[in-house]
């Protein structure tokens, strides 16, 4: 980099990234698979797939249907479970030099603690991220990213067991997105990343069924970008802690409207389905984008929308 070029560099809950832009949990796998493809050390960060307290086998297929602009998925969370990930995954992405994020999810609040209280025994990561887009099975089904009451339980409980910082991942199907924040905030969250994905359905008209096996889906991509962008503005106006952005982020501008929007980083998901270096090469086009506008650094990005 030469004197001239912009520093992408940013702290996020006091841990140094290289730059801004992460890849999201649920499409970059557990990080290793994607080795051969991109340069996991060019990354600001990766979030790997949610990790639940035992081994989970998903939803039945089909799981993914591709949308105008964009996707439906339902992969139901599958995953390896917590104690075989810190035995097959982890001693590998402890050795790179990128910030690696344990994304935690659960039916139950001590899922989430047990699964937190497990990985507080290893070394290799920077920090988790609490996926709270989950019913809630001890009441009555209730989705503990729509009730703040809820959601403060579970941030709370974990904050109790977890040493490193814990990002929180809201989900965007609330009528209310600031409420949700604040509770998270207010129990204990280190930070903040929005949005999940929009619950959605594909039907097939000669079937009369839906296209995703398990029926409904989570929507995302670049369709879903303009909406993303304003609950990142809505929940970053409306507490103290950083604001991780993700929703639609496809290109190097994208993410510059994620940080001027306010988010302090971004994530970088459903891009990596049609190019897996792509959280590498928008960190490339956002450094571009910075050095056209003659700015030196990304902190001069940060939520510098004028309404």
């Amino acid at each position: 980099m030469s004197a001239a070029d912009p520093s992408l560099a940013v702290s996020l809950c006091g841990i140094s990234l290289r730059n801004p832009v992460l890849a999201a949990s649920g499409t970059f796998a557990y990080g290793l698979e994607f080795e051969k493809l991109a340069d996991l050390d060019a990354l600001g960060g990766l979030v790997v797939k949610g990790l639940s307290r035992e081994p989970m086998g998903g939803n039945p297929p089909p799981r993914v249907y591709e949308t105008t602009g964009g996707m439906i998925n339902s992969v139901g969370l599958q995953n390896i479970g917590v104690r075989e990930f810190v035995k097959r995954k982890l001693p590998g992405l402890a050795k790179l030099r990128t910030a690696v994020f344990a994304n935690i999810f659960g039916a139950r609040t001590e899922d989430y603690v047990e699964v937190a209280r497990v990985l507080e025994d290893h070394e290799g990561l920077a920090g988790y991220e609490l996926n709270v887009s989950c019913p809630n099975t001890s009441h009555g089904g209730i989705y503990f990213s729509s009730d703040p009451a809820l959601l403060a339980e579970v941030v709370s409980a974990v904050k109790r067991v977890a040493r490193r910082p814990t990002m929180v991942k809201l989900s965007p199907n609330v009528s209310a997105i600031e409420p949700l924040a604040r509770a998270a905030e207010e129990s204990g969250a280190d930070a903040l990343s929005l949005v999940n994905t929009f619950i959605a359905l594909a039907i097939d008209p000669r079937t009369r069924r839906p296209r995703i096996g398990a029926g409904l889906g989570g929507l995302s991509g670049p369709a879903i970008k303009p909406i993303a962008l304003r609950l990142v503005y809505q929940a970053a106006r409306a507490v103290k802690i950083p604001v991780v952005g993700l929703g639609g982020i496809a290109t190097g501008v994208d993410a510059a409207e994620f940080l001027i929007a306010g988010a302090a980083a971004v994530q970088v998901g459903t891009a990596t389905f049609w190019d897996p270096r792509a959280p590498v090469k928008i960190a490339e086009e956002l450094a571009a984008f910075l050095k056209r506008e003659k700015i030196s650094g990304v902190s001069q990005l940060v939520g510098t929308l004028e309404m």
